[in-house]
């Protein structure tokens, strides 16, 4: 049987290998999560979410399919239609991070507020079960810290009852964890008070910050070099759960591990 010319330049491509730098199933990890965590435009910059940052810690044939979104709680990933968004792009093999407590814990905006042992609890338990029946593997990763300081001088858990709750999810059915609660917490107590500005959104009028003109004091969010620290510590806890997406973080991270900004949210 003859074969047309333009039928068989279909099938030799069709048959042909995987360029080595296509995306491979389990290659791709998305992120669930808040403003901590989301993406920016550049007119926003030195604001940066440490999802932005994540790939510059990975092999470069992983994906990260950055789902987070600022204000956003367990519930209303749930209610805005996120989550299934979020679901629909998981193939077997894949990894999610989810990383909520934020907005979960805001009762003056009732349609944000999951409280920690109910509705909080219960949305994770539909994240974990959803991201297992679709073949992917769940992450749970505690609320990362804020620039917040106790009477003792040490960084204290604005959160602590949510992640409270993840630790023990984590526990009862077998999810892996990232306590970046306690990773950053101790990242911020490390740098101190003052230290710790340059990590977050503290900025005056004169350093012409972009994003921020007239100036911005928020202990919050994070500033390009927080982002990079904030992705390094959820790198470091991804190559220590020995899952088969640990062997493509990357053991040396420089671009992570910056201690002056470079400027943009890039990885070099």
């Amino acid at each position: 049987m003859r074969i047309i010319p333009k039928v068989a330049a279909v099938l030799a491509a069709l048959l042909a290998p995987l360029p080595a730098f296509a995306t491979q199933p389990g290659d791709t990890i998305l992120i669930a999560s808040d403003s901590t965590a989301a993406n920016y435009r550049s007119g926003n910059y030195p604001q940066t979410g440490w999802g932005m940052m994540l790939s510059c810690g990975l092999s470069p044939e992983v994906r990260v399919s950055n789902h987070a979104m600022g204000g956003r709680s367990t519930r209303t990933f749930l209610s805005e239609g996120r989550w299934e968004k979020l679901l629909g792009e998981v193939t077997p093999g894949d990894t999610v991070l989810i990383q909520f407590g934020h907005n979960d814990a805001n009762r003056a905006k009732p349609e944000r507020w999951a409280p920690a042992q109910t509705d909080y609890r219960n949305n994770l338990l539909r994240f974990i079960w959803d991201v297992r029946t679709a073949g992917g593997t769940p992450v749970l990763v505690t609320p990362v810290a804020r620039r917040s300081f106790g009477p003792d001088g040490k960084a204290k858990a604005d959160f602590a009852a949510y992640s409270a709750v993840m630790r023990e999810l984590a526990a009862s059915t077998h999810t892996p964890l990232i306590d970046l609660e306690s990773l950053s917490r101790a990242w911020v107590d490390r740098a101190g008070t003052e230290a710790s500005k340059a990590y977050f959104l503290h900025y005056r009028p004169e350093d012409h910050a972009p994003g921020f003109p007239k100036g911005v004091k928020d202990d919050t969010h994070f500033s390009e070099l927080g982002a990079r620290n904030v992705a390094n510590l959820v790198a470091g806890g991804l190559k220590s759960l020995n899952l088969p997406i640990s062997v493509k973080v990357l053991d040396q991270r420089p671009a992570l591990t910056r201690t002056t900004p470079l400027g943009k949210t890039s990885c070099q």
